[in-house]
């Protein structure tokens, strides 16, 4: 995504802190754990899924939905491409064809992909205490072995709610996983993929682990909870900025942006920053938030525009157009910084920048 960048808005994106968190990863995890890289939603909005050199590093990779595991074969990407979520089923003529593997826990989609000519791989998913999706560990044998013929169970899988806060909760579903795994493998001996842990069980629970992780949030170098750096050196691959594209200095007294929501008072030199809330930059930095620029901290003034916003640069010396605006850096302004103002997490704030921001990787 490097050619011809004109656009002065974009997120950069270092591809060796990225390599440098997933050896980070394998220390913890071990050389007998498999990595299943999560790069759904445009791997967290970081395009690393359009990086055929560094996919390829994987014998496995999951995404969210069909269309993103078409996409990957598109690209070039031939070993496994797992879905984590059990699609629908007019889904099902693309999953055969692009030879994708897809998580179930419905009977009634399991007998669509009965009717197929071809096999179709699948791996499990136990509802342990998540709430969302998956059958219970109790119905393990009944459906596995209710499944057609065509139906090759490759994996087993569970999803933890609670990892980063909630121990006990998070034992009981590893229990009532392992209950679902005690009752499979009598059917099924020989389980390629067993997999619960995504990036706060990797950290934390170290018998979840089985012989496949799924990280995610950690792989891109941000924080699963607020002890994730005691706990792994990562480096965030991400930086968000933009640039100076128009300057002027205002009076007291002058309204700021739509509805006047920010008046100067005192003469005020202004910069124009060309990103806006169709980029991804939230309404709510509304004046309620700062941007780096020449290693300065500067005030964001007025409402965010779809495709702009203000910012006080009056004790920016020798401010210019063209100078750097960091919307986020890593070390002054942080994910988790803006992702609290929000009222959200870092992993909404990093996912919804838009495709519109060009990625430019280093």
């Amino acid at each position: 995504m490097n050619e011809e960048i004109t656009r002065p808005t974009i997120m950069e994106i270092d591809t060796n802190n990225f390599r440098h968190n997933i050896n980070e990863i394998r220390k913890i995890v071990g050389e007998n754990v498999g990595i299943m890289p999560v790069i759904k939603a445009n791997a967290y909005g970081t395009y690393i899924n359009t990086r055929l050199d560094i996919i390829n590093e994987f014998n496995i990779v999951a995404v969210a939905t069909v269309d993103e595991g078409v996409y990957l074969r598109s690209i070039g990407y031939q070993k496994e491409i797992f879905i984590l979520n059990q699609p629908y089923e007019t889904e099902i003529p693309k999953i055969i064809e692009y030879n994708l593997i897809v998580g179930i826990s419905s009977i009634d989609f399991a007998k669509k992909l009965g009717e197929q000519e071809k096999q179709v791989k699948v791996h499990v998913e136990f509802g342990t205490g998540m709430g969302r999706t998956g059958i219970t560990p109790d119905r393990a044998e009944e459906y596995i072995l209710s499944l057609p013929k065509n139906v090759i169970v490759e994996g087993i899988y569970t999803h933890f709610s609670s990892a980063d806060s909630d121990d006990e909760y998070t034992h009981s579903q590893l229990r009532s996983f392992n209950k679902a795994l005690e009752n499979t493998k009598h059917i099924l001996p020989n389980i390629k993929y067993i997999h619960a842990a995504a990036s706060n069980a990797i950290l934390n629970y170290p018998e979840s682990h089985f012989n496949l992780v799924r990280p995610g949030i950690i792989m891109y170098g941000y924080e699963a909870s607020f002890d994730t750096l005691k706990k792994i050196n990562i480096k965030p691959i991400a930086k968000l900025k933009s640039k100076v594209t128009f300057l002027k200095t205002v009076k007291a007294g002058t309204s700021i942006g739509y509805n006047r929501s920010f008046i100067t008072e005192k003469e005020t030199k202004v910069a124009t920053v060309p990103i806006g809330y169709a980029d991804g930059f939230r309404r709510a930095f509304s004046n309620n938030g700062e941007v780096l620029i020449k290693g300065k901290l500067a005030k964001i003034i007025g409402k965010i525009c779809m495709d702009s916003f203000m910012c006080d640069v009056t004790d920016i010396e020798d401010i210019k157009l063209g100078d750097d605006v960091y919307i986020w850096d890593n070390e002054n302004i942080k994910l988790e910084e803006l992702a609290s103002k929000c009222d959200t997490i870092n992993y909404e704030i990093l996912s919804s920048v838009s495709s519109r921001v060009p990625r430019v990787f280093k």
